[in-house]
């Protein structure tokens, strides 16, 4: 997923990021309101991961001000307040989750996917296509039993396709899930994490074409 991560701490925000990037995601980080509200704008983000204590414009006026331009991207709201108010209140504004500092990295982790798994439309944890099933909470990919060793963008970029599968992926698409806007892309960055994924899924998994000028599609099976 293309995730943004609005956390003021640096030390905290470098530490979520690298634990996101690890899982296979792509992580843009801005650490004030006024940044987020910019870089939203713009990107196609599947997650934003809020936190409330912000400097200037706070967490709540944040997700307020992207509720009301219509902004319907999943946001999980971080704070160190533990007032009952302070969580009704953002869950009034349009929150869909709330995780209270400090927290343990597995518990983000899951409440990361789950919130990725609802906005795709699909509860489930293992994603199935053909002979390929993927466990999106361990990371864990194989075909008809035989695991897949992924390096973290071929899982992103595998989980990216399987999750449209059948349909035309843009190739713009891919690198927006796949890389930060902090990260390089090179020119055939995703090319080669395509050519890499169809050697691994032959003989026996789903084949991914090229659709020539626009992008890649996996095959339903």
């Amino acid at each position: 997923m293309r995730i943004l991560l609005i956390e003021d701490d640096a030390a905290l925000a470098r530490s979520i990021a690298a634990l996101l990037r690890a899982g296979g995601n792509a992580v843009d980080h801005v650490a004030t309101g006024e940044d987020a509200l910019s870089v939203v704008a713009g990107e196609p983000y599947a997650l934003v991961i809020l936190d409330v204590g912000l400097p200037g414009i706070d967490g709540f006026t944040v997700l307020e001000t992207l509720r009301r331009r219509g902004e319907r991207v999943p946001v999980l709201m971080l704070t160190a307040r533990d007032a009952l108010d302070d969580r009704v209140r953002g869950l009034d504004l349009g929150a869909d989750d709330y995780l209270r500092k400090p927290f343990e990295p597995e518990e983000l982790e899951a409440r990361v996917r789950a919130l990725g798994r609802r906005r795709g439309g699909d509860p489930l944890p293992v994603l199935s296509v053909g002979t390929l099933t993927i466990n999106r909470s361990t990371g864990d990919a194989d075909i008809a039993g035989r695991a897949l060793d992924l390096r973290r963008r071929e899982r992103a970029v595998l989980e990216a396709l399987a999750t449209r599968a059948g349909r035309v992926v843009p190739r713009e698409l891919l690198i927006g899930e796949v890389f930060g806007f902090d990260e390089p892309v090179g020119g055939n960055a995703i090319e080669v994490h395509v050519t890499r994924l169809r050697g691994k899924l032959a003989p026996d998994g789903p084949g991914i074409r090229t659709v020539r000028g626009v992008g890649y599609m996996l095959d339903a099976g």
